[in-house]
């Protein structure tokens, strides 16, 4: 997925909404509570001056719905859905610049591949060691893309397509496809993770 590399867009740009994966940057360089709750007010009756306070058991709270459903974090209105590494500090990095430009669109469903409910029957038939090895994404009429096209698929779904498009035309196509293909081959080494088979193996025994 992605290393690190940064740019602002105008006055009103977050530069953590536009990291560039360095992969990226190799085929070319872009420049760029809630409300308090009152008391109730003071008032006067015949017993006297008391403070008339609601008793917090009594409120009604909202329950906490979770975000996650089977390792998938929802959106009704999805175009594509991206299957991720959450145990990949670097991914993450991206994942999380993705998920907060999302908020504004929901047109991106992010599932969670390390998840222990995460399973192929509800991703086109794509096993963990299949997604591990690179990144996949899978559009709403299931369509699965992967590698550099994943990730301009998942940039264009958020209005963010101008990062990758470059990577339609050759010859930046295939550069860009192969050195991403290098990251994605040692991306567990660079993080400090063991093999993959090692992490295959974890899993088998923690499902």
């Amino acid at each position: 997925m992605a290393l690190r590399g940064a740019i602002r867009v105008g006055r009103q740009a977050n530069s953590s909404l536009f990291t560039i994966p360095c992969y990226l940057q190799t085929i070319y360089k872009v420049s760029a509570s809630t409300p308090r709750r009152r008391l109730n007010p003071i008032s006067h009756n015949q017993t006297g001056l008391k403070y008339s306070i609601r008793a917090v058991s009594g409120t009604s709270v909202d329950p906490i719905v979770s975000k996650k459903q089977n390792g998938e974090e929802s959106s009704q209105n999805w175009k594509i859905k991206m299957l991720y590494d959450g145990e990949c500090p670097l991914c993450m990095r991206e994942v999380n610049m993705l998920r907060e430009r999302n908020k504004s669109y929901g047109t991106i469903k992010f599932v969670d591949i390390s998840s222990e409910e995460y399973t192929p029957e509800e991703n086109e038939g794509l096993d963990y060691k299949t997604v591990m090895g690179r990144i996949h994404a899978i559009q709403s009429d299931g369509t699965v893309v992967t590698d550099i096209e994943a990730f301009r698929k998942l940039y264009e779904a958020v209005d963010l397509g101008w990062v990758y498009a470059i990577t339609k035309y050759e010859p930046v196509a295939t550069i860009a496809d192969a050195v991403y293909g290098v990251w994605a081959k040692y991306r567990l080494q660079v993080t400090g993770r063991p093999p993959l088979e090692e992490v295959l193996e974890a899993r088998r025994k923690k499902v």
